[in-house]
C-alpha cells in the first residue's frame, strides 16, 4: 500500500534527522532542504537514497534538483511510489 502524505513527511523527517541531525519536528512541508534544514548537496544525495529505499521509489538525478522543499519531495514520492 502506498504511503500517505503524512507518512511520507514523517519518514522524510526521520531521514533528515538521521543524516543532518535536524530535529524531526523542524522538518515541515514548507522547509527548504538547503536554506532551512542545512542539507548540503552531499547530504541531499543521502536523503534521496534513503527515501528511495524507504518509499520504494526511484528519484532520477535530473529530478533531484527540483526537490527544493520537503513538500516538493513528499509530493514527488507520493506521485511516483510503487503501490504494493
Amino acid at each position: 500500500m502506498a504511503a500517505t502524505q503524512e507518512e511520507i513527511v514523517s519518514g522524510l523527517a526521520e531521514i533528515v534527522n538521521e543524516i543532518a541531525g535536524i530535529p524531526v519536528e523542524d522538518v515541515e512541508l514548507d522547509k527548504s532542504f538547503t536554506d532551512d534544514l542545512d542539507v548540503d548537496s552531499l547530504s541531499m544525495v543521502e536523503v534521496v537514497v534513503a527515501a528511495e529505499e524507504r518509499f520504494d521509489v526511484k528519484i532520477p538525478d535530473d529530478d533531484v534538483k527540483n526537490l527544493k522543499t520537503v513538500g516538493d519531495a513528499a509530493a514527488y514520492i507520493a506521485k511516483n511510489q510503487v503501490a504494493k
